[in-house]
């Protein structure tokens, strides 16, 4: 049923246009009910992206595993291993060229799915982040470091992504993305356990002035307009990294 509804939904966006289609229409082109189709979509947005969410989950689940494919070269060479995290997110596009291209086409027409695209790609490279900041616990400039990697990461795998997605999906995907990832491993692989501080280790805020500090932070959210609260209060705890009380 899941499939039905995608492959329903992509069929009216091309024919009529994503803004011009509605859920109503989609439900009926697929057979099925309107209360089955927010059973696997909360909105019409997320019937464009169907995968994300199990991409990430393996992605996160690659970090956390002690080796890549392959070899242990991960265990050892953290920017191997977020290159090779990369990897799992291009395997979900090209599983199925067409839909891919179909969705790349669809995003550059309609700017709220290009915005919903941008916080799922944040998503990815606060993953990568997270997994990085922990190798480099500790390290000179390890946060630095390790936001700096991720989204040099994300940018490489996003050029030689959509150098596939401009082809048609004619072009070796594979190709494209690990030539890409190569400037990243050429740039920051060759040290991927950076020097101890001499200085020791950084001294964080306490008391009153950890307030202030947490005070002075600003998280921006982006969401679409009319979306559901339940879902604009999980946005911000993914952006929070907590649940909300």
């Amino acid at each position: 049923m899941r499939d039905s509804l995608v492959a329903a939904a992509f069929q009216l966006f091309l024919e009529r246009g994503y803004e011009q289609t509605t859920v109503d229409e989609i439900v009926a082109l697929a057979g099925v009910g309107r209360r089955s189709f927010f059973r696997y979509f909360p909105s019409k947005e997320d019937v464009v992206f169907p995968d994300h969410e199990r991409c990430l989950a393996e992605m996160n689940d690659f970090l956390r595993e002690g080796s890549s494919e392959g070899g242990d070269r991960g265990a050892d060479d953290p920017v191997a291993r977020v290159c090779d995290a990369a990897r799992v997110v291009l395997r979900m596009y090209a599983e199925n060229p067409t839909f891919s291209v179909q969705r790349y086409r669809l995003t550059k027409k309609v700017p709220g799915l290009r915005t919903y695209e941008l916080s799922v790609v944040w998503r990815y490279e606060r993953a990568l982040a997270e997994y990085l900041r922990g190798r480099f616990a500790g390290r000179r400039d390890g946060t630095l470091r390790a936001d700096v990697i991720a989204a040099a990461v994300v940018a490489a795998h996003n050029n030689g992504l959509r150098s596939w997605l401009r082809s048609d999906g004619q072009s070796d995907a594979t190709a494209e993305v690990d030539h890409a990832l190569a400037h990243v491993q050429q740039v920051f692989g060759s040290d991927p356990d950076p020097a101890p501080d001499p200085v020791g280790p950084v001294q964080r805020p306490t008391g009153k002035s950890a307030k202030r500090a947490a005070d002075d932070d600003v998280v921006v959210v982006i969401s679409r307009r009319g979306a559901p609260m339940w879902r604009v209060v999980q946005e911000v705890e993914t952006a929070l990294g907590r649940d909300l009380e």
